[in-house]
């Protein structure tokens, strides 16, 4: 079970100087338990639920090891934060994020990852890594972000019927 990113993590960890101690050993085992993305808190609220004693510090700088050992991915998410994942060797993926509710959903799409050579091959440039994110309203949160837009396109509507009827009812100044 997770034999190759624990691997992975424990060099990563003894480069370091560093011990794989029971607390990471256990977020370790609850982040590749199943493949989702999380925030960190949930990760928290998950291992205290399981009677595990760590500290949201101890969360957070194992995450930074993780993302650092490159078996933990992680997504900016708007201004909140951010969300991660768990990261397979040899996997790869892109995301959607939702401004809305900062749901991601993975894609792989073949189009755009052969668009990535050819520009790379035209630059001459050597790609080592990429990040691929596309931000907008996901399918559920869409009908409520038009609603919203009509209901402040209307609003507004008004404040400028409004402004320019006060325009109107003001009286001219004399010049003499």
């Amino acid at each position: 079970m997770n034999n190759r990113e624990q691997t992975i993590f424990r060099k990563y960890l003894e480069k370091r100087g560093l011990k794989l101690t029971s607390e990471r050993q256990a977020l370790f085992d609850e982040l590749f338990a199943r493949h989702e993305h999380f925030e960190a808190d949930e990760l928290l609220v998950r291992l205290r639920t399981k009677h595990k004693k760590i500290s949201r510090a101890t969360i957070y700088r194992t995450l930074d090891l993780l993302v650092d050992s490159g078996i933990v991915g992680r997504v900016r998410i708007g201004e909140s934060g951010y969300r991660y994942e768990r990261l397979r060797a040899g996997e790869h993926h892109d995301h959607l994020i939702c401004n809305e509710c900062g749901r991601v959903i993975e894609f792989f799409e073949p189009a755009i990852e052969s668009l990535q050579d050819e520009v790379c091959e035209k630059y001459g440039f050597l790609a080592l890594s990429h990040s691929h994110q596309l931000r907008g309203i996901c399918r559920q949160c869409r009908p409520r972000a038009a609603r919203r837009q009509a209901e402040t396109s209307q609003a507004q509507a008004e404040a400028d019927r409004s402004a320019v009827s006060r325009r109107r009812l003001r009286p001219v100044p004399s010049s003499r």
